[in-house]
């Protein structure tokens, strides 16, 4: 297995780990509701989709 003739410099290391972190993620405010809410998901509780209804949700007494 090949090994490394020289070591890498502490810049180029870290210029390759700079894409290592993790992003935050995005939210939106819900129009109806005002709840913080992720970009192109069905809403769970009620089934609509950018102000579509796409599934029937049942009612939890």
């Amino acid at each position: 297995m090949p090994n490394p003739k020289r070591r890498h410099s502490h810049a180029r290391t870290r210029t390759r780990r700079a894409h290592d972190a993790l992003k935050t993620p995005q939210f939106y405010t819900d129009k109806d509701t005002g709840e913080a809410k992720q970009p192109h998901r069905i809403d769970p509780k009620t089934g609509m989709y950018k102000g579509r209804q796409i599934i029937d949700v049942k009612e939890s007494e």
